[in-house]
């Protein structure tokens, strides 16, 4: 499928959503321009480079980069309705549009496969798209983490233009607009708390339900999905029974065997959640007339998302993780992977904001303080602050003293004190979201541990 071609403005073109939909516009022939204030304060960003080397020219986002050449011009989220580019795109009377808008409609002109649920989409959506691409159906993604197997000079990995009218995508609840998508098939991971209470979410979850053509693919084992579990919908499942049921389950450190109705499978990612996210894209492809035995010559080669597990040491002795978990569900998943691998771990989690660490505090508290056993230990850096006007009424201390209140080890500490005591640790786990300098920092407590004698 072609677009008919357009010059097209993003703003806030860092972000990971809406740097997927610009590389990918781009790939499809558009003219692309795009600015972000992350760009502003750093100009060697690693994405803005890879995103100049994709054609697309990057501008400050002072509202220079907006004139009457534009055929639209599409605002992330994040970009405040007082900002110089959308004041000027108002002014000019250039076609404006959110970021979700636009994905709506980029939404309607395919066979578009939705992957919903408040954890797990990113490694679904690139799994799924990676399976497809590799059986020969050449699908586009439109996605929020970075493939490792689609990164290339001119691509982050979170997007791929391919030849056919299938799209996979990630519906994202976090502002709202999933109930604005129409897909031909939706996957339904799981509902927690992340962006919205559960049952606000779940009401968003109904509604796109009701607006799939297709078919439905639903986690059969997570309670909360009960209260919107529709009765023609294709059930997975680890625990319960279900359609596409997985059995003789071994997990591994870094993998995991199992089988489903009788094939055996490999899947190259460690713990439960990635064993449910293999299962949706099972399920799925399976309903599309592809044999089980296909999927399983495929399954073992998908090496995952980066920040998802990322292994950035580990000699035998010493580990260090760096990955994106970042509300509660996430992050008692990943705990409870990496328990089965160390006895003794140092935690680093920064907060990714001032509004989702006051709004979820309370289930923070409870999921560290479930899963730290008594010979670990969590250091909370500072909350990640991108600019903007949230009130920055919680702190990193508030989450530590309410974990240390518990009886657990915790404390809140900048990153250069944990570097000045690396020696404390053998395995340290870094977790968090938005930013991507929290990899460079697993990089540098390798580094360092390295250097130990």
């Amino acid at each position: 499928m072609s677009f008919t071609p357009e010059k097209i403005f993003f703003s806030g073109i860092g972000g990971r959503g809406l740097s997927a939909i610009a590389g990918f516009m781009a790939d499809k022939g558009n003219i692309v321009v795009g600015s972000d204030r992350a760009f502003d304060q750093n100009p060697k960003h690693p994405l803005c480079r890879l995103l100049r080397l994709k054609g697309i020219s990057i501008v400050p986002q002072d509202g220079s980069g907006v004139d009457k050449t534009l055929d639209l011009a599409v605002f992330s989220t994040a970009v405040e309705s007082d900002r110089p580019e959308v004041i000027k795109a108002a002014e000019l009377g250039i076609p404006s549009k959110t970021r979700p808008e636009y994905l709506a409609e980029i939404v309607e002109q395919y066979r578009t496969i939705a992957v919903a649920g408040t954890s797990g989409k990113s490694t679904t959506s690139g799994m799924l798209t990676f399976l497809m691409q590799r059986l020969g159906l050449s699908p586009n993604l439109l996605g929020g983490g970075r493939v490792k197997q689609f990164r290339t000079e001119r691509n982050p990995g979170n997007s791929v233009a391919g030849d056919s009218d299938w799209l996979v995508m990630e519906a994202c609840e976090s502002d709202g607009t999933i109930v604005h998508y129409r897909p031909l098939h939706t996957i339904l991971l799981n509902l927690a708390l992340d962006h919205h209470p559960v049952e606000e979410t779940a009401q968003m979850f109904r509604a796109l339900i009701k607006n799939t053509a297709g078919k439905i693919f639903l986690n059969n084992d997570d309670s909360n999905l009960e209260r919107i579990r529709t009765g023609d919908a294709i059930s997975f499942s680890i625990d319960k029974p279900s359609d596409y049921r997985a059995e003789d389950i071994k997990y591994g450190p870094l993998s995991t065997d199992f089988s489903v109705r009788g094939t055996g499978l490999t899947l190259a990612l460690p713990g439960r959640y990635n064993l449910y996210n293999a299962l949706s894209c099972i399920s799925l492809l399976n309903e599309m007339k592809v044999q089980l035995a296909d999927i399983a010559g495929l399954l073992h080669t998908f090496s995952g998302i980066e920040r998802r597990f990322d292994v950035i040491l580990d000699d035998g002795q010493r580990l260090v993780l760096d990955d994106y978990a970042h509300n509660p569900h996430k992050i008692s998943s990943l705990m409870e992977t990496v328990e089965r691998i160390r006895k003794r771990v140092c935690y680093i989690f920064q907060p990714h904001g001032f509004g989702p660490t006051r709004m979820m505090l309370k289930e923070y508290i409870e999921t560290f303080s479930s899963h730290l056993r008594d010979t670990d230990h969590l250091i909370v850096l500072p909350i990640y602050y991108a600019g903007g006007t949230a009130p920055t009424d919680v702190s990193s201390e508030d989450l530590a003293d309410g974990i240390r209140k518990t009886g657990k080890s915790s404390e809140a500490a900048e990153r250069e004190a944990v570097l000045e005591h690396i020696r404390k640790w053998d395995s340290y786990v870094v977790l968090g979201a938005r930013d991507d300098t929290l990899s460079d920092f697993a990089r540098e407590i390798a580094r360092l541990l390295r250097t130990i004698a």
